[in-house]
């Protein structure tokens, strides 16, 4: 116990006895100073969030995703599909007759849904987390009677199916038909000009307009057959495609696969076997002199593959899955070279000088081949043609040329298509993780110019990446948007052929 206070002297004890409280009572009020501070801290926090996150976002990158199980398939697409700005503008006019339904209402349709999700992970509506739940859209999905589980493992290319074919469903719903007790409605004089009427002399409601639009993924094969005996051509058929599912060949020794070599592969002649030639028949009638009956005559049709109607959005599938010899399933891990702009006038179909030979088909791949050696002999100066399909060589992503990498190619395609985004995955056919490289949402001063800046995406992370890297995965998914010149004014022919 210290009493040293007693001891001291009278003038001095005075000072040393009030000291401690006037320092107490100081303490005290810095400390309510610091707290209110603390609290007014805390408040700016919860208000506005971190500004230094909000800073990023601004400078070009986009919301994360939250993985609710196993759902970074869904998470990769959504991502991939919020690069193509031609699917959001679709969606915008699609969704427009849902403006005057009440919220709760239009939720229910995929289209409405989408477009939200989609427009907050291109920066176009402010968000209020930095990270995104996509949970909505499996529950709208589960009303169009598709049973997707976030906890069990998918595949992007299917989710992909589900989505443009969900929304076909919702493009093609009739009108409602006026129910009987709507009196009020039956009452309504109608009119009789330029009004559809069905067999039972009905008015039909008019159909909108934007129900009659394709989503921009929508595209068109045409298959070609042709008899290697009489050379007759059969009928033109038409096949409607959301994605082109390319199988990669067998790659030749000391040659790297490209993106034009699955293209090649795709369109090339198949030989198909007894088929009914009709033309042979008839000919083989024409030489009978009496009245027997003539069998059916089977030849060996050539079938080929072309392009006919080419979309807005253009999504590539590379088919990794393949089977042992024991029947076991594998993926194939081998790079595909692709690029940043896609040409396809080579495989479009053509309405003049597309004449069906076999001979031109079967040599297509060793012309095409040639002209890629040729253009890579040329060294740099030709680096604008060997970017494009995929031809360009690994050494070539680390020129001193970045200017080609970035800008259009100065080509006289008339089918050019300009890369959005890329979705990889990691991992073997059983189990695995689906991320996405993508396009940066374009500055808000020039919304109609692509940005150069690439992002990698994997669920709620999400940093800067260059085109090298994206060129150099394994591609998965390849979204592309065609580019479209308002210099370039399509002849009648063209306009024929879409």
């Amino acid at each position: 116990m210290l009493s040293s206070s007693s001891r001291a002297p009278a003038g001095v004890g005075v000072p040393l006895h009030r000291g401690p409280g006037a320092r107490c009572k100081m303490m005290k009020n810095w400390g309510m100073i610091g707290g209110i501070a603390a609290a007014l801290a805390a408040g700016i926090y919860v208000l506005w969030g971190p500004i230094t996150d909000r800073r990023k976002r601004k400078k070009g990158l986009v919301l994360g995703l939250l993985n609710l199980g196993n759902t970074c398939f869904m998470n990769s697409l959504l991502q991939s599909l919020s690069a193509c700005p031609s699917f959001i503008h679709w969606l915008e006019e699609f969704t427009s007759q849902y403006q005057l339904e009440q919220k709760d209402t239009a939720d229910k349709y995929l289209s409405v849904t989408l477009l939200q999700l989609l427009k907050a992970l291109s920066n176009q509506e402010p968000a209020e987390d930095e990270v995104l739940d996509a949970s909505p859209l499996l529950d709208v999905l589960r009303t169009y009677r598709w049973q997707i589980s976030s906890f069990e493992e998918q595949d992007a290319h299917e989710l992909f199916h589900v989505l443009t074919s969900s929304l076909e469903d919702e493009r093609d719903h009739q009108p409602h038909v006026t129910h009987l007790f709507d009196v009020n409605t039956l009452e309504l004089p109608q009119s009789t000009d330029r009004q559809i009427h069905c067999r039972t002399q009905g008015v039909l409601n008019p159909i909108p307009r934007q129900w009659k639009s394709q989503h921009p993924f929508h595209g068109r094969l045409t298959s070609n057959m042709i008899c290697k005996h009489c050379q007759h051509q059969s009928p033109m058929r038409y096949d409607t495609f959301d994605s082109l599912s390319l199988s990669i060949p067998s790659a030749s020794w000391g040659r790297a696969m490209t993106l034009d070599n699955c293209l090649q592969h795709f369109i090339s002649v198949e030989c198909v076997k007894d088929v009914v030639c009709e033309n042979c028949t008839k000919i083989q009638a024409q030489e009978k002199t009496t009245e027997q009956l003539v069998e059916d005559q089977k030849t060996t049709f050539v079938k080929q593959l072309k392009l006919g109607k080419l979309p807005q959005c253009l999504c590539i599938h590379l088919q990794r899955l393949s089977w042992s010899n024991q029947g076991s399933p594998l993926k194939r891990n081998e790079h595909v070279q692709f690029s940043e702009f896609l040409s396809l006038d080579r495989y479009k179909y053509r309405l003049n000088g597309n004449a069906f030979r076999q001979r031109q088909c079967t040599s297509l791949g060793g012309t095409m081949q040639a002209t890629d050696a040729s253009a890579a002999s040329d060294g740099p100066y030709n680096s604008k043609v060997q970017l494009l399909n995929g031809t360009c060589s690994a050494s070539l992503l680390s020129s001193p040329y970045p200017s080609f990498k970035s800008s259009s190619p100065e080509c006289a395609s008339s089918y050019l298509f300009r890369l959005m985004a890329v979705i990889v995955h990691h991992g073997d056919m059983h189990s695995g993780h689906f991320v996405t490289y993508r396009r940066s949402p374009p500055a808000v001063k020039t919304p109609k110019h692509p940005s150069q800046q690439w992002l990698w995406v994997s669920d709620d992370t999400v940093r800067r990446a260059n085109i090298q890297e994206v060129l150099s995965s394994n591609a998965y998914l390849l979204f592309y948007e065609r580019i479209r010149s308002k210099s370039h004014n399509q002849g009648s022919e063209t306009r024929a052929e879409e």
